[in-house]
């Protein structure tokens, strides 16, 4: 494609546009990047049919406007080099540094969503369009780590919405959609007002092209002719106030069309009812000047009725502060004064009170949630960041600023489907698959990144697209709990995984409990038993809950033998030991005391094992002398509301100490290999001895039982201590 013949004299007088605000070494970096794109760009095109150089011309000026810094400028410039050369980062460094090559990346990285952001923009109202459009708003904000790409984007959608007539009618629509959803309430949050009104004007007039003629016949004046009716509103303000030795900053803009048109829709009102058409802001030094301009501006001009709001006495819910007013002012025309001192502008503008919120979602203050209130104090420090600019246009430490001003406590990710994720920051695929669905995180086994496998416990960043690998059916993996192991990065991933392994937990004691039961029922001959009717027998509303006490040896054998034959054991007879209570006490050859009894057969109950110093109960059997059980013992419980006459007070005697006494162990731990001998190393260092081992393992759970031989109970708690501190173990104590 041959060169115009007048593109020279259009580039130079481009060039000169863009050079024009900057001293003589700030002009030779942006005149540097012409010669540099020159080449590359040629004679190429956009979609709107703008030549690629002369938008990145414009751009650049729309910039230098803005009085930003000239690596912005010289990266606005460069903008399009990553379409058109592949590998440019290693020359653009060479050429530009760091800088301008980082602003570069990151714009590129941007015109990476317009498919997504394009399509999530799509006409249709619904709920989840709302949501995706704001997680995009967010998205965009994240997706740089310097704030100037943002801006550089900003300023080439205005750009690009100036020559889009030439567009056909589904692209315009498109790009002007986008627009209003996306891009300008950027600019409105970060508070680029120059960006923010052409933004929603140029697009407003594409998006709803009927209601845009309708509101610009609707007045009765141009924008220029807006503009000077300010200019002059401003100049008498000024000088009656200088008259009366105030001296006030005062500003003024005349409402653009799509403001027009939204405030009409927001909140129903005809536009003969608007009296903010045109409005001037006058800022103060305390709230006492705040009253006295009030009466200057009402003495000056006749007050409207019903427009006066006193925000100073009375303010917002979200703490906004201002005199509102309107008046009818030169020719006849309604004006809008606003009042405040300069720190409530800088509350107003910056801070909580900052009213794009409104504007934008209609939400109170009230309804926002943690995260979104932390998004709010970042669009604020951003704000912040790009006021600053004023006072420091050139000045290293804003530069610094706002190449750290990313928002980086979140990051969001694509779906397949092009669907955008918010995550917390460092998180994982299995992270994103929990929050797709639940499901699809239990399931999960593998994930592709941007096309590529990786690894479950890989870090995801803002922009890439994730898609999970997973099984037909299974659950997560013990190791995802591993902190260490860093499987998982957001709170909710680690709760659903929990959840998921103590329903195991629960399913598998269950189906040991069922078993039992059933073993005993079919050893009795019951099998057609009422299980209902067994379980409140034992004391429990409902049959799982009985399982799992059985499974954990909560119930005995004897005790739920008992429950399940319903009948009492026969009274002993005659001719056996009968209890006298209230006599001396005995010592038996055990060196247990039973109260009553003298030299009495006792025996241990094997079903809670009791040791000194444990609180102690005797219970008389039939032949078998008293069982000693410990006062907690859950079969004593059930036998003693059986057989009240049976229960005997018993004590430990002074020949129970140097006995040896077998005690049951119970450990639940995390199955792997080695559990085991860890275990058993600790009770060798302890010196216990043990006599009985029983373990099982069920969907990655190892429930051990260890009989052991001790003399004293320290020797048991000392032992617990330190299985408690072996890996993976989660729970050890007496059965």
């Amino acid at each position: 494609m041959s060169v115009d013949a007048d593109s020279p004299s259009r580039a130079d007088a481009a060039d000169a546009a863009v050079l024009e605000p900057f001293v003589p070494a700030h002009r030779d970096l942006v005149a540097r990047a012409l010669a540099y794109v020159r080449p590359v760009y040629g004679e190429r095109t956009l979609p709107t049919g703008e030549r690629v150089l002369d938008h990145a011309l414009e751009t650049a000026a729309e910039l230098a406007a803005l009085r930003l810094d000239p690596d912005s400028i010289a990266a606005a410039v460069l903008y399009a080099m990553p379409t058109y050369m592949p590998g440019y980062r290693e020359g653009l460094a060479s050429a530009f540094g760091d800088d301008v090559t980082g602003i570069v990346a990151n714009i590129e990285r941007l015109n990476q969503l317009r498919i997504v952001t394009r399509g999530a923009t799509a006409p249709g109202a619904s709920a989840e369009r709302a949501s995706q459009v704001e997680v995009l708003r967010k998205m965009l904000l994240a997706m740089v780590e310097d704030i100037r790409a943002v801006l550089v984007r900003l300023a080439s959608r205005t750009r690009t919405l100036h020559h889009l007539d030439a567009a056909p009618e589904a692209t315009r629509v498109s790009i002007a959609r986008e627009t209003l959803d996306i891009y300008a309430p950027l600019a409105n949050r970060l508070g680029v007002w120059q960006l923010k009104s052409q933004l929603e004007d140029l697009a407003f007039r594409h998006a709803e092209p009927e209601a845009h003629a309708r509101i610009e016949a609707l007045l009765d004046e141009g924008e220029a002719e807006r503009e000077a009716y300010i200019a002059r509103a401003i100049a008498t303000l000024r000088e009656d106030l200088e008259r009366s030795g105030i001296h006030a900053e005062i500003s003024g803009r005349p409402k653009h069309l799509y403001s027009i048109w939204n405030k009409m829709r927001r909140k129903g009102r005809e536009f003969s009812d608007l009296s903010d058409l045109r409005a001037v802001r006058v800022i103060v030094t305390d709230v006492r000047e705040c009253y006295t301009v009030l009466g200057i501006v009402h003495n000056l001009w006749q007050p409207i009725p019903k427009e006066f709001d006193d925000y100073i006495s009375r303010p917002k819910a979200n703490a906004y502060r201002s005199l509102h007013t309107a008046v009818v002012a030169l020719d006849g025309r309604p004006l809008e004064v606003q009042i405040r001192t300069a720190e409530m502008h800088r509350q107003a503008e910056g801070g909580v009170a900052a009213h794009w919120r409104y504007k934008e979602s209609g939400r109170s203050e009230k309804t926002r949630d943690a995260r979104a209130a932390g998004y709010e104090e970042r669009i604020a420090w951003l704000r912040q960041i790009l006021a600053w600019r004023d006072e420091v246009v050139d000045g290293a430490e804003w530069v610094d600023q706002a190449k750290h001003a990313a928002i980086s406590d979140t990051v969001y990710v694509l779906s397949p489907q092009g669907r955008v994720v918010e995550l917390p920051r460092g998180s994982t695929p299995i992270d994103f698959a929990f929050h797709v669905h639940t499901d699809l995180g239990y399931r999960c086994r593998g994930a592709k990144v941007d096309g590529a496998m990786v690894p479950l416990d890989y870090r995801l960043e803002n922009g890439q697209t994730v898609e999970i690998q997973a099984a037909k059916q299974g659950g997560p993996s013990r190791d995802w709990l591993n902190a260490e192991r860093g499987y998982l990065g957001s709170p909710r991933a680690r709760t659903k995984v929990r959840q998921w392994f103590n329903a195991a937990e629960s399913d598998a004691m269950t189906a040991a409990g069922r078993a039992a039961v059933e073993r005993e029922l079919q050893r009795e001959g019951r099998t057609g038993a009422n299980l209902e009717e067994l379980a409140r027998r034992l004391g429990f509303e409902a049959t799982d809950a009985m399982y799992i006490a059985v499974a954990r040896e909560d119930v005995g054998p004897r005790q739920l033998q008992i429950a399940i034959r319903d009948e009492a054991p026969p009274a002993a007879p005659p001719d056996e030991v009968q209890v006298k209570r209230g006599a001396r006490s005995g010592k038996a050859e055990s060196g247990i005391l039973v109260v009553g009894i003298d030299r009495l057969l006792t025996q241990l109950a094997r079903c809670c094992r009791p040791v000194p110093p444990d609180p102690i109960v005797g219970f008389v059997t039939r032949g078998r002398g008293v069982s000693i059980h410990r006062r907690s013992c859950s079969s004593v419980s059930q036998l003693t509301k059986a057989h009240p006459e049976r229960v005997i007070e018993a004590d430990w005697g002074a020949q129970s100490s140097g006995g040896v006494y077998a005690v049951d162990l119970r450990v639940q731990a995390h199955d792997r290999q080695g559990l085991l001998r860890d275990i058993s190393d600790v009770f060798t260092r302890e010196r216990v001895n043990v006599i009985g081992v029983n373990t099982q393992s069920r969907a990655g759970i190892a429930m051990m039982q260890f009989t052991v031989e001790v003399s004293e109970m320290a020797m048991v708690t000392r032992a617990l201590e330190r299985i408690r501190e072996v890996a993976g173990v989660f729970s050890a104590g007496r059965r």
